[in-house]
């Protein structure tokens, strides 16, 4: 029986984003590291819109973009609560409820999201910090893309 190539590569790519996640991380236990793409990867979404939600899981290898969909409620989207608390709390739940060794969610928040950033377009990353609160942008890498700021109405009317 033959081998479906395109299954094994999106296994592969799913194992490089993992693998990113550890080196990142510096941890050895590779369950850890998928647990915490995960958790970043929920709290990211759940303060996202629909349509950003969307374009961004369009860029994601097949098999990561189920783990960014895995349980999720789009009439729950985007939570109400977008503070960096919340964001930091949902991270940690996610550990809570595998038993696994618990870690500072603000270092598993900066770790993914200097791997999405690596792997994603600039385009879509100015879009997802564009509409995320700046205390949840604070853990975007610091060589971070600049948001585009609107521009004034009298900017408006002069073009």
């Amino acid at each position: 029986m033959g081998k479906i190539k395109g299954l094994n590569r999106n296994v592969q790519k799913t194992h490089e984003w993992v693998h990113a996640v550890q080196d990142e991380l510096r941890w050895t236990d590779e369950r850890r590291a998928y647990t915490a793409l995960r958790a970043v990867l929920h709290a990211l979404r759940d303060r996202l819109t629909l349509e950003e939600i969307v374009q961004f899981a369009a860029q994601l290898p097949t098999f990561v973009r189920g783990l960014y969909y895995e349980g999720w409620d789009p009439t729950h989207t985007p939570l109400r609560r977008r503070d960096a608390d919340s964001f930091l709390a949902q991270i940690g739940a996610a550990f809570k409820k595998t038993r696994q060794t618990p870690a500072d969610s603000r270092t598993i928040a900066r770790a993914v999201l200097r791997v999405i950033q690596d792997r994603i377009s600039p385009g879509e990353i100015e879009d997802i910090k564009s509409l995320l609160p700046a205390r949840i942008r604070q853990f975007w890498p610091e060589d971070e893309l600049e948001i585009p700021r609107p521009r004034s109405a009298s900017a408006r009317k002069a073009s």
